[in-house]
């Protein structure tokens, strides 16, 4: 079956389903169709004014901003591959969220092609967010983890 068959037929499954996306693998091959689901923006009511009687004091100042959030890192997967979080079944991940890690420090394995490779902090911090589960395949340049650095 060439690929544009593939996509044709995938499309056609889609439009006879309830599903909104449709993803399937060939090697290393994946093909993912979807649906965008259009909403209308909800309307909202026109806020109007209304004056305070009279004698009432004026409305206190606005509350200070709060502190801007820290601007997390992204941690990218640089292949595709599958996602270890440990060296091995059973052990400890290499990192989880809230561990503090290390420039240099290793975060997780991907396999490619049977080969492990192992993918090492760039900066030091602590991890906020593991976005992939253990054994998960990821693509090329999918976030893997959000540090705080």
């Amino acid at each position: 079956m060439t690929d544009i068959a593939l996509v044709k037929e995938l499309l056609a499954l889609l439009d006879n389903s309830s599903a909104t996306t449709i993803e399937i693998r060939k090697g290393f091959t994946t093909y993912r169709v979807s649906r965008e689901a259009h909403q209308a923006a909800p309307s909202m009511p026109m806020p109007h004014f209304v004056p305070a009687p009279p004698g009432t004091p004026a409305a206190p100042a606005a509350a200070p901003a709060a502190p801007a959030a820290p601007r997390l890192i992204e941690v990218k997967s640089p292949m595709v591959g599958t996602f270890y979080r440990a060296p091995e079944p059973g052990a400890e991940p290499y990192a989880k969220a809230g561990s503090r890690i290390s420039a240099g420090q290793t975060l997780c394995i991907i396999e490619a092609m049977k080969i492990m490779n192992e993918l090492e902090a760039e900066v030091s911090g602590t991890i906020r967010e593991v976005l992939v589960e253990d054994a998960q395949p990821v693509e090329f340049g999918q976030v893997l983890f959000r540090v705080e650095p």
